[in-house]
């Protein structure tokens, strides 16, 4: 009997930037990165589970970021008007109500959001987007966002309640005069982002036109992909690589910089060791892991993995299929 050939429906634009991007979010979450929840961890109060809550939740809202996107490329809004703000906002808000364990995906959101704004702006090149284009979007939606952009994105913070934050000297989310100083002052997401590029690196690659995400992260990435074809793997050596280069900024906002610099330099260790292709890399990789969960989650190299999160979408985006 001869094989029959499945019937795959054509999807339209918006809907495979959706599919791809929580693609991207399972396949992140998934792995079994040192520090972090995966699908063989769990903290003491979030779990696997709320990160695949997160990832399917999200659809719709990356779905409509990617309607935007077209939207503005048929010249039918302006970039002003696509309000990436917003839907940072409204993803936050639908996995804060589908899941109890606490901030899963902010940092992830933040990426995620322009990117799928980006692909709907963006052309299909037999079936998939290009990343140098994707890239050239994405500058053009973050420095075109809006004072009332920061203000959402400020409401996403609060709803997210994510942990590390402490005090800042200059437009401080935890004080109620921020937001009328934002909007007096007509300061713009990108404008507050700048403020905070030095301290946070999810702020620092929307100001620097994504630097880490596609210049050291996607190429690790694809060249995992190519060479291993295992995707856990390939993402493990993702993540160790950009720890290893970049100390984790969650970590410094929580323990301090110096403490990050000591978990980079073990990544890179790690690395040096085979990481996840080698017998003892994976020695050194597992001893890495529960030296992270020690402390009680205080180093979890969490912004690392967002950062790894936006690299997957890139592929995805790009063509990759598991």
């Amino acid at each position: 009997m001869s094989a029959t050939k499945l019937y795959q429906p054509e999807l339209s634009k918006e809907e495979l930037v959706a599919l791809d991007l929580e693609l991207a979010i399972l396949l992140e979450v998934s792995a079994h990165k040192p520090g972090n929840v995966s699908v063989v961890t769990n903290f003491e109060s979030t779990r696997y589970e709320h990160f695949l809550a997160s990832a399917v939740v999200l659809g719709p809202s990356f779905r409509r970021a990617a309607l935007r996107g077209i939207a503005y490329s048929e010249d039918r809004i302006s970039l002003s008007a696509i309000g990436v703000g917003s839907i940072i906002r409204d993803c936050v808000r639908k996995i804060a109500n589908w899941q109890h364990g606490g901030n899963t995906l902010l940092g992830a959101v933040m990426l995620l959001s322009p990117i799928a704004l980006a692909a709907g702006m963006s052309q299909l090149v037999e079936g998939s987007f290009e990343a140098s284009q994707l890239r050239t979007k994405l500058k053009l939606i973050v420095e075109s966002t809006t004072s009332e952009d920061a203000v959402n994105v400020y409401e996403a913070i609060r709803i997210a309640k994510p942990s590390g934050l402490g005090q800042v000297p200059e437009l401080d989310v935890n004080k109620p005069d921020s937001i009328s100083k934002i909007r007096s002052e007509n300061v713009s997401l990108y404008d507050v982002f700048k403020i905070a590029s030095n301290r946070d690196m999810i702020c620092s690659e929307w100001t620097s036109n994504f630097t880490v995400t596609f210049d050291v992260a996607y190429p690790l990435l694809t060249e995992k992909l190519n060479s291993v074809r295992d995707v856990n793997v390939a993402v493990l050596q993702t993540f160790l690589g950009v720890l290893s280069e970049y100390p984790d900024t969650f970590i410094a906002r929580k323990a301090g910089l110096e403490r990050a610099r000591e978990v980079s330099l073990i990544a890179r260790k790690v690395l040096q060791a085979g990481g996840a292709e080698t017998t003892k890399g994976k020695e050194r990789l597992a001893e890495f892991d529960q030296m992270l969960k020690n402390e009680s989650n205080l180093l979890n190299p969490g912004t690392t993995a967002d950062v790894i999160c936006a690299a997957l979408a890139l592929s995805v985006l790009g063509g990759y299929r598991p």
